[in-house]
């Protein structure tokens, strides 16, 4: 007889699965959506990392990545089952705020609307940022959501900008000008 995994239950082949306090769900239940939507944003920062030569910005985005996971196990666990504190600090958001202006700095300061474009790692950035905003419209949909600590909103909400200065900075440091939007004469 073969030995089990424990990498499956088959426990969710109906269509629903468990929150971390053990209610079952449906896989379509909006925890589910936002907290999925978080992984995938993780996995794509992973990705992203593969294209950032900066040791600054890479133990960062590692920091990050492992916030977005402490974050997660949090949008998994409904209020009464989150008996811990906050995931996040503030010092957390203020570690991306830093980022962020230091980030703009070395790109030369706002400019306007940019078009998602440049190398490899700034595009990877505009997806990371993307699917980062589509996360906190995900947490905003919970029910519930006025539980979540704000803080949790406030992270999320920086995190989308500090990789879209992120994505500034790339192309600068490749000297990749950047697409300005321009509306249709």
């Amino acid at each position: 007889m073969a030995k089990k995994s424990s990498l499956y239950t088959r426990k969710g082949d109906l269509g629903e699965t468990s929150l971390a306090g053990g209610r079952r769900v449906s896989k379509t239940n909006e925890r589910l959506e936002a907290y999925g939507t978080l992984d995938e944003l993780n996995s794509f920062i992973g990705l992203l990392m593969a294209h950032v030569s900066d040791e600054g910005d890479r133990q960062l985005l590692l920091r990050v990545q492992s916030d977005l996971f402490s974050i997660g196990s949090r949008l998994a666990t409904e209020e009464a089952d989150a008996p811990w504190l906050c995931p996040v600090t503030d010092e957390a958001v203020r570690e991306l705020e830093r980022a962020i202006d230091e980030a703009d700095e070395q790109a030369g300061g706002w400019k306007g609307f940019v078009l998602p474009s440049g190398t490899e790692g700034a595009a990877l950035a505009h997806v990371c940022r993307t699917v980062c905003r589509r996360l906190e419209r995900r947490m905003y949909a919970i029910d519930g959501w006025q539980s979540l600590e704000p803080q949790l909103f406030s992270y999320v909400n920086r995190l989308s900008d500090y990789l879209f200065a992120l994505a500034r900075k790339l192309n600068h440091a490749a000297g990749v000008e950047e697409k300005m939007w321009r509306k249709r004469s």
